[in-house]
């Protein structure tokens, strides 16, 4: 390993020093082209959607990202395969795309006349503002007269479509494979994706418990704990990703891939267990978006480096490539000193295990044989456990010792399936103009109104909207104002009060009708590095907006920003007012047409751009990243 030249003795021994000990961590280094990979990685992009059918499609479906002004035939900058319809992701550069989806029934990797398909332009200068996710881009597939547009023959080969079946000898879920999603960030996650993957077909009768690998490890890690596993109460899920990109990138799309499963199989259960920096994926994904996951309710964490590895900052320093998830690693990086401060959603529990079988030196203080035994046992994450568990055993034997292994048995036997404790919600609609139904989500808002709940927040339960109908539950018994939510198109009735009993069901039907919408939120700028590709960017938390205006179409429409929640947002939305609050804005019933979106706040330059507005299609869902005045405070 090359070390700086300005640095003498004492930094090539301090990048020693990190190299032993990211080495143990993951070993089998190697940093050949690591320097551009992480450099591409925050350079690019993610694209995040659903690709559903207007017809059943039973052919797998391929979906492509493609220059705007590539040529026919052209090879697209990234392509996948889904075994089904659902959720995928799309890794790209800077630049104009156009996607591309269509069923291959044939099976030759191309599309060709009479396949069902669509396209989507996303026309904007991807990664220019460090924008890690662009997130809604959806289709829906389905017959047309014309041909599709050509493209080269794809090349994926297996599914990164969440619940894609396999073995656990399985070459994507290797040894192998772990250490190139570790080394290789970007080649991998082109290659193999990041994916829950099922070991067997779904069964509703069993709680999935989901294993999350820890840095350059892969799901054959678990090949123990998935042997002792009651397969009579408990089904296994595996969480392959490549684990040499930013935390936060796997945090979001270990959420996407848990949003896609609950609405493909409506689990009501989970169970996490997670090893090394995997704890720090689930507790990210967990503080982020646990509130839309209130299905998990154990998370389990095994040698979890909660404070970081001193050594990730002498490898961040002296290093001469950097792997992306060594930032997340420093003590007092950014990631690791807010790790704490959203905390975990009140349905959850957190049990935490550490091994303390390593070794002592002046050098390093106790620790498992990689992470130190202050990391693992960092105050604010044993306060935030239910129970705390020392084992005999270093980082890696910790995952098939047979004292573990038994603890996670007693553990999970409190954790087994649930029965029906609730009812459920049947939710249909149809477009009032009788064309198709849109794709992606929609989201059904259920506001207690029970005396002892009146005040509450509504539920938000997100549903398949392409389909007509879906159903959500199990929903606790009790009386319920409903709505529903669907981005692009105003829903009647607006609400409508329902009684939900034990093992009884409350149906609802909606007719949908297209109205322009333009929405939108600020993202946080408080990031010191660059947002990471895959990243999810949430809202600014202290930014003083003045205003938020529209002007188009004969429209000209301008918005301060009002107290309240999110609730309120979409309270606002359902009732076809536009709203403004925190960081948030959305406005609705907009004629079709061209809009200039302009937003004023303290300390910014003042933001326009230029939005097209139809009815019926909403626009691809990204923040907006303002740009700091010169000599401007924080807002904050």
């Amino acid at each position: 390993m090359r070390t700086r030249r300005d640095g003498g003795v004492v930094r090539a021994a301090a990048a020693a020093a990190a190299a032993s000990v990211l080495g143990a961590l993951a070993s089998g280094c190697t940093l050949a082209r690591l320097d551009a990979q992480a450099q591409a990685y925050y350079e690019s992009t993610v694209f995040v959607g659903r690709v559903d059918c207007a017809r059943p499609c039973t052919a797998p479906i391929r979906v492509a990202a493609l220059r705007a002004e590539a040529p026919p035939d052209a090879e697209p900058e990234h392509e996948v395969l889904l075994h089904e319809a659902g959720g995928y992701e799309l890794i790209v550069r800077r630049g104009d795309y156009r996607l591309l989806a269509y069923a291959d029934d044939n099976g030759n990797r191309r599309p060709d006349a009479g396949e069902p398909w669509a396209q989507l332009g996303v026309p904007m200068p991807v990664g220019a503002s460090g924008t890690g996710v662009v997130a809604a881009l959806d289709m829906v597939l389905a017959p047309a007269a014309e041909a599709p547009p050509r493209m080269a023959p794809a090349g994926a080969r297996h599914s990164t479509q969440a619940g894609a079946v396999r073995s656990l000898d399985d070459p994507v879920l290797s040894a192998e494979a772990g250490r190139r999603g570790y080394w290789s960030p970007m080649d991998a996650f082109k290659a193999d994706g990041g994916n829950i993957h099922f070991l067997e077909p779904y069964d509703p009768h069993r709680t999935p418990v989901l294993f999350v690998h820890g840095a350059a490890g892969s799901a054959q890690d678990w090949r123990a704990a998935v042997a002792t596993l009651d397969r009579t109460r408990f089904q296994a899920w595996l969480y392959q990703y490549p684990s040499g990109a930013a935390v936060r990138s796997m945090a979001y799309l270990l959420y996407w891939k848990l949003l896609n499963l609950q609405l493909r199989h409506r689990h009501e259960s989970l169970v996490i267990v997670a090893h090394s920096m995997g704890g720090l994926v689930a507790r990210t994904l967990l503080a982020d978006h646990g509130a839309e996951l209130p299905q998990v309710r154990l998370l389990v964490t095994l040698s979890t480096p909660w404070g970081g590895e001193p050594g990730a900052d002498l490898g961040v320093t002296y290093s001469p490539a950097v792997v992306p998830s060594w930032r997340d690693m420093q003590p007092d990086g950014p990631f690791l000193q807010t790790l704490f401060t959203r905390p975990l959603p009140p349905q959850l529990e957190h049990v935490l295990y550490f091994g303390h079988r390593g070794g002592y030196s002046l050098l390093r203080p106790n620790h498992d044989g990689a992470v130190t035994l202050a990391s693992q046992l960092r105050m604010p994450a044993q306060a935030g456990a239910r129970l705390v568990l020392g084992f005999d055993e270093d980082h890696t034997s910790i995952l098939s010792s047979p004292q573990v292994l038994a603890q996670l048995r007693t553990l999970l036997a409190g954790h087994g399936p649930r029965g029906d404790q609730g009812g459920r919600v049947a939710v249909s609609y149809a477009r009032s103009d009788g064309l198709g139904l849109p794709g992606g989500t929609a989201m059904l808002l259920l506001q207690p109104l029970d005396d002892a709940a009146r005040g509450e927040a509504p539920m938000a339960v997100a549903l398949r909207s392409v389909t007509g109908e879906d159903a959500a539950g199990p929903v606790a018994p009790g009386r319920y104002r409903a709505s529903l939510v669907v981005a692009g198109f105003a829903a009647t009735p607006q609400a409508t009060d329902i009684t939900v009993g034990p093992q009884a069901s409350a149906r609802l039907a909606y007719t949908l009708q297209a109205q322009g919408t333009l929405a939108g939120y600020i993202g946080d700028d408080g990031d010191s590095v660059a947002r990471p590709a895959g990243s999810w960017r949430p809202p600014h938390p202290s930014i003083r907006i003045r205003s938020v205006s529209v002007e188009g179409a004969g429209v000209s429409r301008r918005l301060e920003p009002a107290t309240g929640g999110l609730d309120e947002l979409l309270s606002r939305y359902v009732r076809g007012e536009d709203y403004a609050r925190g960081a948030m804005f959305s406005f609705v019933a907009l004629p079709q047409g061209r809009y200039r979106l302009t937003i004023v706040a303290d300390g910014y330059e003042s933001y326009h751009a230029w939005h097209d507005v139809v009815p019926g299609r909403p626009a691809p869902y990204t923040p907006i990243v303002l740009q700091r005045r010169r000599g401007a405070s924080d807002p904050g």
